[in-house]
Order: structure tokens, then C-alpha cells, then sequence
């Protein structure tokens, strides 16, 4: 955890913890009308579909209190046994919204559907508990949860401030260059001014 945190965080995968716990992250406001599925759905189908088929396919994703589940959408973080923050990832290729962008790939020539690479693209750490470096956390948890589950490589798409200024909360929810690298990511391309590709290869 990091040095200005306090108290003791614990980062379990989505399927080992209750459904609520995960709902008590996301919150009310922007992160919980998305329910985590702009990225997974694309922006037509996401922008048409009611919250609550978004918050039953999260559910789906996620397999709430299924230890034995083979598969989870992500992690949720508890501070001194309170759910505090939530970070996405997956095979790369369950983002549709993510393979449907020309960004992520320019001057790359992957392969969008090779299921071996993963891909951490949204975190979210609950009102109240911001400032504390909770998503550096987060992140290097998202890279031991991809390379323990036999991922060949894990990206993010972080976004960088403008002009020199600072990110606002919104925007860094897909994380910051500052927050991949401390996890052990590196730059492996900068598609547009704001955005960068950083991986991991395991």
C-alpha cells in the first residue's frame, strides 16, 4: 500500500466478494450509471441500455461469490476491511469499445482478438478515500491478478493532463502514465497528445 495510505488494504478478485461491496465502489454517480460497461459494450450499445441491464451484466462479468468461477472481470480493493476502489481487467479482447477504437492500435500492428493479452481499463476508488494513492494499488494488483492468471501481457491506456495541468477525476479513471510505470508498465506508444499505450510483458 502506499506510504500516505493508512490502514491495512486487501485486493480481492470480484468473484471471491459480494455484489454490494462492489455497488458501494461504483457509488451513485458517474462509475455507478456506467456499472463498468462503456468499455466492455461500446458506446452505442452502452449509451441506449438502462443501468440495470448494465449493473446485470457487471454481475455477470464479475461472478459475485463464486470462488470457483474461472473467469472475473477485476479487482476490489477493502481498506481496513471497508470496499474502497475497483480496477477492470480482462483478456483485451472483452473490450469491445476498446477493439472497435483506432487509437489504442495506431502504428501497432496487434492482433485485437489474441486473448493473451490483458487489459486493465478503468479504475474507480470511492469518494472519500481519493488522495491516497489508492490506484497505484490498484494497478500493481491488476498486474499480478493478469500474470497469476497466465496472461502473456498486460496494457493500460492511460490519459495525460493538458497542457501541463492536471488530470480531473473523470478522466483519470482509465488511469495516468504515472500509475502503469509504478506498476512496472513501460511506454510502448503515444497514439494522440493525451493518450498513451503502456504494457507489461510477462
Amino acid at each position: 500500500m502506499s506510504d500516505d495510505a493508512v490502514g491495512s488494504l486487501v485486493v480481492r478478485p470480484a468473484n471471491e466478494v459480494v455484489f454490494d461491496d462492489l455497488q458501494a465502489v461504483l457509488g451513485s454517480a458517474a462509475a455507478g450509471r456506467c456499472q463498468c460497461q462503456r468499455q466492455v459494450l461500446g458506446d452505442r450499445e452502452w449509451w441506449y441500455m438502462p443501468v440495470e441491464e448494465r449493473r446485470f451484466r457487471l454481475a455477470e462479468q464479475t461472478c459475485p461469490e463464486d470462488p470457483d468461477a474461472p473467469e472475473t472481470s477485476g479487482l476490489v480493493a477493502y481498506l481496513d476491511g471497508e470496499p474502497v476502489g475497483w480496477v477492470a481487467v480482462a483478456p483485451r479482447p472483452r473490450f469491445a469499445r476498446l477493439r472497435g477504437s483506432s487509437v489504442p492500435w495506431k502504428g501497432r500492428s496487434e492482433d485485437r482478438s489474441d486473448e493473451s493479452v490483458w487489459a486493465a481499463t478503468c479504475f474507480v476508488v470511492r469518494k472519500g478515500y481519493r488522495g491516497h494513492g489508492l490506484m497505484y494499488d490498484l494497478a500493481r494488483a491488476a498486474v499480478g491478478f493478469a500474470r497469476d492468471r497466465g496472461a502473456g501481457a498486460l496494457e493500460g491506456y492511460p490519459i495525460t493532463a493538458k497542457g501541463g495541468g492536471t488530470v480531473v477525476w473523470d478522466e483519470a479513471s482509465v488511469g495516468t502514465p504515472q500509475i502503469f510505470a509504478a506498476a512496472g508498465m513501460e511506454q510502448v506508444s503515444t497514439p494522440t497528445a493525451r493518450r498513451t499505450v503502456m504494457r507489461i510483458d510477462f
